[in-house]
């Protein structure tokens, strides 16, 4: 049975969630009946943490999901649906987006929740994400928004993305809940956050941390360090019995004491299977530091 974590008092994720990233650039998910099944087998695995963001598939990931939920909408209530906002990418025919930037504006932030609950069909969005650092935040502006969002019952929790330990505790200064995560690169491949006090910081505070791209990188075939962690992983795999250098690493991942939610992206059942079977898996700490030093490149300090 797949693992999960509490979030908030009532909140729960799976310890594995679905990201929704490249739903529009699949092949074999040709309409909402693929995506729907794709659905039905996260759920019947105990994947229901679905991790989207607004501008994901030029906008299009949140509609695509919410054409697939609108066939079988009963499937809301066993999932718990996390969406970001704050992005903005250029685009030529729009004179507000001239260039690539971050809005953590009120309106932005309100707009943005209401077209993903549109887009999604939903009534609610359970964990509303800021997407990235906005150097232009004014931290009060953001804690009305989010305030009016959760008074209007359309988002019941909020967290944020790639944001260092002072970004968090600012935004979090000024805010009468706690934010309740903050999503993080992570992978054997990315690595500052086991140092730069991002994951201590989670650690600290009892929240939990999401870890986007967990395989990132780890099966080009021309970088040598990437096949020196796939060597380890292999190694390690073969000692506690799994032949998947996937299931190791987000074995590897879920290890840390943070008590991590690692996203998975994958859309093909096959990959998302090897993932989800890391779960039942616990590697000892020496397994845990070979992959380590492996990525490190040299043996731990």
């Amino acid at each position: 049975m797949m693992q999960r974590r509490r979030v908030s008092d009532d909140l729960t994720f799976s310890v594995l969630a679905w990201g929704a990233w490249r739903l529009q650039d699949s092949d074999h998910l040709q309409g909402p009946r693929d995506v729907l099944r794709l659905i039905e087998f996260l759920i019947d695995h105990g994947v229901t943490t679905i991790d989207h963001a607004d501008i994901y598939g030029d906008y299009g990931c949140e509609a695509a999901f919410g054409a697939a939920l609108a066939l079988a909408p009963a499937l809301r209530e066993r999932m718990e649906i996390v969406t970001k906002c704050d992005i903005v990418p250029p685009d030529p025919a729009r004179p507000d987006a001239r260039v690539k930037h971050y809005d953590t504006s009120a309106r932005h932030i309100i707009d943005a929740a209401e077209r993903s609950l549109r887009n999604l069909g939903i009534a609610h969005i359970d964990v509303l994400l800021l997407h990235r650092p906005d150097p232009l935040m004014d931290a009060n502006e953001v804690a009305e928004a989010f305030a009016r969002l959760r008074t209007a019952g359309k988002v019941r929790h909020f967290g944020v993305s790639n944001f260092t330990p002072a970004q968090f505790d600012l935004l979090q200064s000024r805010l009468d809940a706690p934010l309740v995560t903050n999503q993080i690169e992570c992978s054997p491949l990315a690595t500052d956050a086991l140092t730069d006090g991002a994951l201590d910081q989670m650690q600290s505070l009892g929240r939990t941390a999401m870890f986007w791209s967990p395989l990132g990188g780890l099966f080009d075939p021309d970088d040598a360090r990437a096949r020196r962690v796939r060597d380890a992983l292999t190694e390690v795999g073969r000692r506690i019995g799994c032949n998947a250098p996937a299931t190791v690493a987000t074995a590897w991942l879920l290890r840390l004491p943070c008590a991590p939610v690692v996203i998975a992206g994958s859309m093909r059942t096959g990959h998302l299977e090897s993932m989800i079977q890391a779960s039942a898996l616990t590697l000892d700490r020496q397994d845990w530091f070979q992959i380590y030093e492996a990525s490190m490149g040299r043996p731990a300090p």
